[in-house]
């Protein structure tokens, strides 16, 4: 390796995914150390890269890849972690100048593929050697963590991901806070049991979310506020989420689905707990270190690390971890997440 190491990270999305990524940070630059990292993102995903010290953040097209190898002819890798399988990341992977790829890239027939020391995550990918059929299979056996898999593929220690919040973002969350009515002695608990339209059995419905709050709150030693989360897809739900705890008798706010990403983080960063679906939420918790109560159905809950910030509950169903829209996630019942909430909020 060079003196002064460049290194291009390709992971362009999902948002939850990228940030979660960030956990490789600490460990390319104890390895690599003073080196240039350029990070090929999406442009939604942005923001959460944004500032971070040694970063360079470029956006990458999926439409035209090609821009973003123009943009970087003539300058030479020492390492590629390309991260993500879709077309245009494998082209860009293969077409700038690199001493070293670690992960999908474009074969010699020029079709999507990725290198040897990565297997252990790309087996289990949409571009797996084996098919998807046996990629989710692995999936579901997988016991090792995203970060444990990333770490062991770049030969780097295992780190965590983070992202670091201006005193303006925080003093603009605070003030919110105030204003919403939650700077009071209550610990607040976040409700973000959304998760978009692309999974829909990721999500928790609303009347077990009303019956978990309300679980929670009968098992609590002091009183709690409940505050509903979401990004723009949930907004229409979310109105009726909160209607639903009130009629409860629960204390609920909530907040706007139109925050940005960091805004949203800075506002889930002040929460006592969040209870979240495997989404957005769980990863910005985690990069906060904010106690979690994750739960999962179609995914993997092998794969997410919480550093001991929490509880993970999952479907006991026979198609737990299938990666199907419609898995079953009735075994998600309000008593488990209140009893795991419960257990988290006592040792918080």
């Amino acid at each position: 390796m060079s003196e002064r190491d460049s290194i291009l990270i390709v992971k362009t999305g999902a948002l939850g995914d990228v940030l979660r990524t960030t956990s490789i940070l600490p460990g390319l630059f104890k390895r690599y150390p003073g080196a240039a990292v350029t990070w090929a993102v999406a442009e939604g995903a942005r923001s959460l890269l944004e500032g971070r010290a040694g970063v360079d953040v470029r956006v990458l097209d999926l439409e035209r890849p090609e821009a973003l190898i123009s943009e970087l002819k003539g300058r030479r890798f020492s390492l590629v972690a390309s991260l993500d399988e879709e077309r245009a990341c494998c082209e860009l992977a293969s077409g700038v100048d690199a001493e070293r790829v670690v992960g999908a890239c474009l074969d010699e027939a020029g079709e999507a593929a990725y290198s040897e020391d990565s297997r252990a995550w790309f087996d289990m990918s949409l571009i797996s050697r084996f098919g998807r059929e046996r990629a989710d299979e692995l999936k579901a056996l997988n016991q090792r963590t995203h970060p444990e898999l990333l770490a062991e593929a770049l030969g780097i220690d295992a780190g965590r991901p983070s992202l670091e919040l201006s005193s303006a973002e925080r003093e603009q969350a605070a003030a919110w806070w105030e204003r919403a009515g939650l700077d009071s002695p209550a610990r607040v608990v976040g409700l973000n049991t959304g998760a978009g339209s692309r999974w829909p059995s990721k999500q928790l419905d609303m009347t077990r979310t009303i019956e978990t709050a309300s679980e929670l709150s009968a098992r609590a030693s002091e009183d709690l506020a409940f505050l509903v989360l979401g990004g723009p897809e949930e907004e229409e739900r979310n109105v009726e989420l909160l209607a639903g705890l009130e009629r409860a008798g629960l204390r609920a706010v909530s907040s706007r689905c139109s925050n940005t990403l960091r805004e949203f983080t800075a506002i889930v960063s002040r929460c006592d707990l969040v209870i979240t679906s495997d989404s957005f939420c769980l990863h910005a918790a985690v990069a906060r270190s904010v106690p979690t109560v994750a739960f999962f159905a179609p995914t993997s809950a092998a794969e997410i690390e919480l550093y001991g910030l929490g509880e993970k509950v999952c479907s006991t169903s026979a198609d737990y971890c299938s990666y199907k829209a419609d898995t079953d996630n009735s075994t998600i019942t309000p008593d488990r997440l209140a009893v795991a909430a419960h257990n988290v909020l006592e040792l918080g």
